[in-house]
């Protein structure tokens, strides 16, 4: 077998292969063993007939397809890994025969592999440094969360309707005058404040008394789920039928050891405050990351496979998919009730898809450009402080560590240590 690569076009390798005539009389010699039990030849048992009779029978190219996808599976994984520091393929190639004689047989390959991004700049850009704080107000109200757990739901009828209230609606929604898909039911349960609607949708249902009929405005995001509806304005009647709010019980010392293991109001509150604001200083640090790494996009210059796209798109629908599934829904019927298609819900992720495929991109070419890596030291410190965190030493720990998660910790080292050098070296504005 020899072959050759050249550069094809929009970020594909044009892999020749050409075999011999042996290694083609053995590709069909292996064809004929894999798949004589499918052939009928009359007087011989079915899969007993010789090879030369069953070529006599049905033609010589009766073991043709097979053959090639012997070749194919023999070879090209042989030949992504002679070439992998010349290119890495990201999808299935698309397949070709240039030539077939009794001398030679060859293949084309045309293979989508990773491709190389130009960036204008990454350095001295002005970009947005996002940190954030909390509140008391926030404190207290995640400390009473746990008062939820002896709650009782009581019917409300003397006062309208609040955030924290399960209220019972009706809805009917419409987009310049015409109801769409999804946008209607009665007897609804929705529990104001908890961000199921989208925003602006119970805050205005919020303050609403039982029997009341109000009509709504809402603003779908640009990035709505259902095409048809994004950045459109859409009206909702809503009928009020009822509204059930809940009876809390007295936030005590007792009540927060029983129910927490803390000992004290006041020692659950600093639990609270400090995790509070970790999670604040990890939003802080991702959306600052995000602002990064958008504004070095807009420098950069990709041609993309699709064939990336599609895997980036298949990565996003199955993890709706687990969304929904905590929903106890499926995927099928979710798509089903929006009056879509498989293929109209995957479009709707392209762009995204192509914005998270150029960014990794970016990524990956600046950790190349700039050498950086994780050292073993570096590792080792890691490694360590995930022991202390479940009460094991360093050497119990690296016993279960399988090479996934070694290469989950070289990787997080690495891009914590670029955003590090990103940060000191553009212009962050608080």
């Amino acid at each position: 077998m020899k072959y050759t690569t050249t550069a094809g076009e929009k970020s594909t390798v044009k892999v020749t292969i050409d075999f011999s005539k042996e290694e083609w009389e053995g590709a069909i010699s292996e064809a004929y063993k894999r798949t004589r039990g499918k052939y009928t030849v009359p007087g011989f048992r079915k899969g007993k007939a010789p090879k030369s009779v069953v070529e006599n029978y049905y033609g010589k190219a009766v073991f043709f397809d097979e053959a090639f996808n012997v070749l194919y599976s023999q070879h090209y994984p042989e030949i992504l890994e002679k070439e992998r520091a010349n290119f890495t393929a990201v999808g299935e190639p698309e397949l070709s025969v240039d030539d077939l004689s009794d001398e030679k047989v060859t293949l084309t390959a045309v293979i989508p592999v990773k491709p190389d991004v130009k960036i204008g700049a990454y350095k001295g850009l002005d970009i947005k440094k996002y940190e954030y704080s909390v509140t008391e107000e926030e404190i207290s109200k995640e400390v009473n969360k746990i008062l939820d757990r002896e709650a009782k739901t009581v019917d409300v009828t003397d006062r309208p309707c609040a955030d924290g209230d399960t209220v019972n609606i009706n809805f009917s929604g419409s987009v310049d005058g015409e109801k769409f898909p999804g946008g209607t039911a009665e007897d609804y349960d929705l529990v104001l404040g908890s961000g199921s609607f989208i925003p602006g949708f119970e805050s205005q249902v919020a303050g609403m008394n039982i029997g009341e009929d109000r009509d709504i405005t809402v603003h779908f995001p640009a990035d709505y789920q259902a095409e048809n509806l994004r950045d459109k304005d859409a009206v909702f009647a809503i009928h009020l039928n009822s509204v059930k709010g809940k009876e809390l019980p007295e936030l005590t010392d007792e009540y927060v050891k029983k129910h927490t293991g803390s000992e004290t109001v006041a020692d659950y509150t600093a639990k609270v405050k400090e995790r509070l604001e970790k999670q604040a200083q990890s939003r802080g640090r991702d959306e600052t990351e995000n602002a990064i790494v958008e504004a070095i996009c807009k420098t950069a210059e990709c041609e993309i496979p699709q064939a990336m796209v599609e895997s980036e798109i298949d990565r996003m629908v199955q993890d709706f998919s687990y969304r929904l599934m905590y929903q106890g829904l499926k995927l099928e019927d979710y798509i089903k009730y929006m009056g879509q298609t498989m293929p109209q819900f995957r479009a709707q992720f392209s762009e995204q898809a192509k914005t998270r495929v150029l960014s990794q991109l970016v990524i990956e070419k600046i950790v190349r450009e700039e050498k950086i890596t994780a050292t073993q030291e570096e590792i080792d410190a890691k490694i360590a402080e995930q022991a202390a965190s479940v009460g094991k030493t360093a050497e119990e720990y690296k016993k279960n560590i399988d090479p996934r998660q070694q290469e989950y910790i070289t990787n997080d080292i690495v891009i914590t240590k670029l955003f590090t050098f990103l940060e000191e070296n553009n212009n962050m504005t608080k």
